[in-house]
């Protein structure tokens, strides 16, 4: 596996292995072995999953960064609610991008999940007619 090389500003936030990490400076750091990781703008806090794709993510992103026991819940709700998502859109698209993201994170590829969910998100807010900062 090679090495991944993150730059990180003052005040971002990263998540490792389930550990939060502020960054008090700016630094850039170097991940050496796998780890599962969220930083920045990828980080989802509980309250901003006001939406159905944002609690898809929400879920997903609990089973990726989080604990052993938090990991099986989220993956178990992201389930659920991909489920629900798709009984409930018209979006043949929408529903096909749920599909493989669930498809990835039923594999242990949440950070893959994670970024085709963003997709849906997007879609949510366009016909939601969301603006986001």
């Amino acid at each position: 596996m090679s090495n991944l090389v993150l730059e990180l500003r003052q005040g971002d936030m990263m998540i490792v292995n389930g550990a939060s990490i502020r960054f008090r400076s700016k630094a850039r750091i170097e991940l050496a072995a796998k780890a599962r990781f969220l930083f920045g703008k990828q980080i989802m806090p509980p309250d901003t999953a006001d939406s159905p794709a944002r609690r898809i993510y929400f879920a997903l992103q609990t089973a990726y960064i989080g604990t052993d026991d938090e990991r099986v819940g989220g993956l178990a709700n992201a389930r659920s609610l991909i489920a629900e998502f798709q009984a409930a859109t018209t979006s043949a698209l929408a529903r096909d991008i749920l599909d493989r993201a669930l498809a990835a994170a039923e594999k242990d590829d949440c950070y893959l999940a994670l970024k085709l969910v963003r997709r849906v998100i997007r879609h949510e807010d366009a016909i939601l007619n969301r603006i986001v900062h």
